[in-house]
């Protein structure tokens, strides 16, 4: 009897844990999920991209003339007083080098020039003794005239032949001035470099600079180059602007630029302040321009400039031509029911999220309006306060038992 009972023990005993095992292995498996629960909440959707501040109001100073531009008397960061602080000082420049071709044409020029000075002296001496012969001739005949021995016709003909005698002696004292130029033009194509800058002709002489002053007030933003160098003119060699007048310049897509409009708020970010600082859009540029990208593909870009509405104050280093990252806002709204992106996935042609109810998981088609890169604006299909999967998996499917991985933490 002691036996029989021992064995029913055993056998419930193992029946038990047959049933155990087998409720073990017909249990649904429980798939964690991540979860988020739908709210209503502002919502902004914006154009991003890479933008460059600048100067508004850029002063270039160039060269006005050719010759040597000495050091520079200021450096990047000098402040400037418009119409007082000297910024670009300029000398004539330095002969050029003669090779042995162009100083034998240069030296035969000088000889052929002091030739004909050589011919037009010897015509001056020439002239002078005419006129001196016409005028003792003139007097001779104006004395027999007084005396009644000369006519009144001899007497004109001495005179016209004085006034053509002294004619051709101004000629010839003017032809002789005029080859005496021409010889010292010669003989200046013969001089050398002189290697202490300025050339020969104006060592010594402070008269020969031009000085150039700063044309508005404000900072040094570049200079092109401290060191003395030859220039020609119109070369950039000073760049000036108030920093006070700072823009952002950006230049998007054609497609994106399309969707915004003047007096768009904007947030300015990655500037290298701790908080991100608000602008504004002051123009969008009525033509675009094609800009190949770094994929080499032709891009439609438009430039679009804004003003910063943040003071000045609270972005003291921010200078000219400093890199920062724009969000341009497109469109917001206040009361918005919100859906995490990361829950959205396509089906069958229409945009469907999981929703969890009682810890099952339900295939849900949405419809939905604007959105970000965090959320999407909810037209239809859900409310708020419907609990969604994000990121689902392949094993998330209609009626799978689903948990929420952070109770299993």
């Amino acid at each position: 009897m002691a036996i029989t009972a021992r064995k029913l023990v055993i056998g419930a005993a193992v029946l038990a844990a047959a049933v155990a095992a087998g409720w073990q292995l017909s249990r649904p498996e429980l798939i964690p999920v991540d979860v988020e629960t739908i709210a209503t909440g502002p919502l902004e959707v914006t154009v991003n991209a890479d933008g460059m501040t600048r100067i508004r109001d850029v002063y270039e100073v160039s060269a006005p003339v050719s010759g040597r531009v000495l050091r520079s008397p200021v450096v990047i960061g000098d402040p400037v007083v418009a119409d007082e602080t000297v910024v670009v000082r300029i000398e004539p420049g330095e002969p050029a080098f003669l090779d042995a071709r162009a100083r034998a044409q240069a030296e035969a020029a000088v000889a052929q020039a002091e030739a004909a000075l050589a011919l037009s002296e010897a015509s001056l001496r020439a002239a002078d003794a005419d006129l001196n012969s016409a005028q003792r001739s003139f007097d001779r005949v104006f004395a027999l005239h007084d005396r009644a021995a000369a006519s009144e016709a001899q007497l004109e003909q001495a005179e016209v032949a004085l006034d053509v005698a002294a004619a051709q002696y101004d000629s010839a004292v003017a032809t002789q001035k005029m080859h005496e130029s021409e010889v010292v033009a010669a003989k200046a194509v013969l001089i050398e470099p002189s290697g202490q800058g300025g050339g020969a002709a104006s060592a010594g002489d402070e008269s020969c600079c031009i000085e150039l002053r700063a044309p508005v007030s404000g900072q040094v933003l570049s200079v092109e180059n401290l060191s003395a160098r030859t220039v020609a003119a119109g070369t950039p060699l000073v760049t000036i602007g108030p920093r006070t007048e700072l823009e952002i310049t950006v230049d998007l897509l054609s497609t994106d630029a399309v969707r915004i409009a003047p007096g768009a708020r904007a947030y300015v970010e990655r500037w290298g302040g701790d908080t991100a600082l608000e602008a504004v859009v002051r123009e969008i540029e009525p033509a675009a321009f094609t800009k190949v990208s770094a994929l080499g593909i032709e891009e439609q870009r438009v430039k679009v400039l804004l003003d910063f509405t943040t003071p000045k104050a609270d972005r003291p280093a921010l200078g000219h031509n400093f890199r920062v990252y724009l969000r341009i806002v497109e469109w917001s709204g206040d009361e918005v029911t919100r859906l995490p992106i990361s829950a959205l996935f396509r089906e069958a042609g229409d945009w469907a999220v999981f929703t969890v109810e009682d810890g099952i998981a339900h295939l849900v088609k949405v419809d939905i309006g604007r959105r970000n890169t965090e959320y999407a604006q909810v037209l239809g299909g859900l409310d708020a306060g419907a609990v969604v999967v994000t990121h689902p998996s392949d094993s998330v499917a209609e009626g799978v038992l689903v948990v929420d991985r952070a109770t299993l933490e």
